[in-house]
């Protein structure tokens, strides 16, 4: 252990101070102040002669007299299958009034890369109860799945949905799961307080704090804190997975908040600025958080990622989402137009993706009529949005039989499939069932996506009108 009184500048979030012996990066510090408080931070850069430290609980009262002690080793986390069922603060620290954590292992927050060759296809499918993701952007074990949301958009309730309602069918369970070994990481990075009244209270009533681990960094929390909550909550979700073999589902809000802390230290380096005045290095920070996802060849665990993120002025083209859709596979995208019709939950299931969906669904996965009728609900939901905007330009009357079928069809997905609340859940079943008595509005041959053997199987003959497709 290293002890210095050098500290020659104070900077936002930053202390910078001289050494004489070379210091790691992301060494752990702590500091001394002269009112007793012994404050934590990490090595943010090392050069010769000075470090630039971040100060995780904000520099106020730090000053050039205060003691700096490096400790020599990196940031861990203390992890252990107790932790279920545990509120934690943005560092780590517990705040649930519980007992002290006694840790079966310390892990390195900053964690390992999977080996491409050990990296396991992600091909499982998991249900969030939700139709517009079970049914048409279906989640995979193993899949890092963002929710491009914008402020004021219900993203918190949709989170609190998945995390009561994830699991894995039966169908799915290996022949000696019985489900028990499905967990719920949650970080939340810069929420108000009313925010995480409102978490927390979901979790205790509907029971899911059992199962879960909670991280919260408050508004007024230090910026800085924020970029180690992910850490924590990431390293958390690797030891339940690949040391106890739970499936752990881990999701990420407000990953523009953590953003917005790297700018804010970048600023205070006065580093030169990316787009946007983020930091050029933005993309690698996010890849390391988005790549903790996966299955690893050999391990019965699995980490799956759902990060969330408000898009500022609902701009896909921002850096945020921008780089975020490079990384990930796939987005859910909440829709304002479709909340404003009070539509819960208002996804957008046409910009939606989920690169891996196909991998996930199919004969002996979840359904053999999956694909084909999600398939065939884009296409005809896509048709009744495109007659929408021609409806605007001539009106109803001036289309044809057929086409107004199409344009029911679009409201009837809307406010029968995509809508359900944020309490009713649906399994794989009653979303394809569902699927099917909406496309039976449609006319047998209008069906070209589906199996001739399935339409006979499952189509509603007694619901439809038999309308020429032409």
């Amino acid at each position: 252990m290293k002890e210095y009184q050098t500290i020659t500048e104070i900077s936002g979030p930053l202390v910078f101070a001289e050494v004489d012996e070379p210091v790691g990066y992301d060494e752990i510090v702590e500091i001394e102040t002269d009112d007793g408080r012994t404050l934590r931070g990490q090595v943010l850069e090392s050069s010769k002669g000075v470090v630039a430290i971040q100060v995780f609980e904000g520099t106020g009262g730090i000053d050039r007299n205060a003691s700096v002690r490096f400790l020599g080793e990196t940031m861990k986390m203390p992890v252990t299958e107790d932790l279920l069922g545990r509120v934690l603060d943005g560092s780590g620290q517990p705040i649930d009034g519980g007992p002290e954590i006694v840790p079966e292992s310390r892990e390195d927050i900053v964690g390992e890369a999977i080996n491409p060759y050990s990296r396991e296809y992600p091909e499982e499918f998991i249900q969030t109860g939700v139709s517009g993701i079970d049914g048409m952007n279906t989640l995979v074990r193993g899949q890092k799945l963002p929710i491009f949301s914008g402020s004021g958009l219900p993203h918190n309730d949709l989170a609190l949905q998945i995390a009561r309602q994830a699991s894995v069918p039966e169908e799915e369970e290996g022949d000696d799961d019985e489900g028990s070994e499905f967990a719920v990481i949650f970080g939340a990075m810069g929420i108000t307080a009313e925010e995480a009244n409102e978490f927390m209270d979901d979790f205790e009533r509907t029971g899911a704090l059992e199962r879960s681990v909670v991280f919260m960094n408050l508004a007024d929390d230090p910026a800085v804190e924020r970029t180690v909550t992910p850490r924590l909550a990431l390293t958390t979700a690797e030891y339940l997975a690949f040391e106890k073999d739970y499936h752990v589902l881990v999701i990420l809000t407000d990953i523009t908040n953590y953003c917005e802390a790297l700018r804010e230290i970048g600023a205070a380096r006065e580093e030169v600025p990316g787009r946007r005045g983020y930091p050029g290095y933005m993309y690698t920070d996010l890849a390391q958080l988005y790549e903790r996802a996966g299955r690893i060849e050999g391990k019965e665990g699995s980490v799956t990622q759902i990060p969330i993120l408000t898009m500022p002025g609902d701009d896909d083209t921002h850096p945020i989402p921008d780089l975020t859709g490079y990384i990930t596979e796939g987005q859910i995208v909440m829709d304002r137009d479709l909340n404003s019709q009070g539509i819960e939950p208002p996804i957008n299931v046409l910009p939606s993706l989920s690169r891996l969906m196909d991998d996930g669904i199919g004969e002996g996965l979840t359904r053999g009529d999956h694909a084909d009728v999600s398939d065939q609900m884009y296409a005809a939901y896509a048709e009744g949005e495109d007659l929408r905007d021609l409806v605007n330009i001539v009106g109803r009357e001036a289309l044809s039989e057929l086409d107004n079928k199409y344009l029911d069809f679009a409201d009837r997905f809307e406010t029968e499939f995509v809508q359900q609340g944020y309490d009713t859940n649906r399994s794989i079943d009653d979303t394809i069932e569902l699927g099917w008595d909406l496309l039976s509005e449609l006319p047998k041959e209008s069906l070209n996506r589906i199996d001739e053997d399935l339409i006979e199987e499952h189509y509603r003959e007694a619901e439809a009108a038999e309308v020429s497709a032409d």
